[in-house]
């Protein structure tokens, strides 16, 4: 059970309900992550900085992103962010269990794992690859865009939100 209870819409703050409607107007939906951040506006709007960093990072495809993603997330044993990147990846067709990665896939993977394994010693070779790939601009996106994923995994992990019922049929050892 989560620490910190979701907000509730009827009783919360002006400030709050309005950054709750943007947020269903804007994506569609309100997870139960954002419900909690909604306590804070503030702090809400600080982790939707993901999407602008998404966009941001839009010469790199949404599946190497969601492997990018799923590896960090997997690495910090989010089970939240593991299982929301499963259901990207599963609903659109790909087995996250059994996925044959590109070489792309597989660089973002190990930056990913190495970014949460030992922030202070990201092997070389995984810089020289990056450095090839992606200019400056993608890699200051690209490490900004893992700070919020690991500050995801860690507030989700930390605060033990309540797993949203849409992710369980994506969760791991399910399918």
């Amino acid at each position: 059970m989560s620490h910190i209870p979701l907000i509730d819409y009827d009783t919360a703050a002006e400030e709050v309900r309005q950054a709750h409607d943007e947020e269903v107007r804007v994506r569609g939906r309100m997870t139960n992550m954002k419900r909690t951040l909604l306590h804070s506006p503030a702090a809400h709007r600080i982790y939707a900085e993901w999407f602008t960093l998404r966009a941001e990072l839009a010469t790199i495809a949404d599946r190497p992103i969601w492997i990018f993603s799923h590896a960090i997330s997997k690495s910090c044993n989010s089970k939240i962010a593991i299982t929301f990147f499963r259901r990207a990846l599963i609903s659109n067709g790909f087995d996250p269990d059994a996925l044959e990665l590109s070489e792309e896939e597989a660089l973002l993977a190990a930056f990913g794992k190495a970014i949460v394994a030992d922030s202070n010693a990201i092997p070389a070779e995984i810089w020289v690859a990056l450095k090839q790939r992606y200019d400056a601009k993608t890699l200051v996106d690209l490490v900004a865009f893992a700070g919020i994923m690991l500050a995801t995994a860690v507030f989700n992990n930390v605060v033990e939100v309540d797993f949203d019922a849409e992710l369980e049929p994506f969760a791991e050892g399910t399918r």
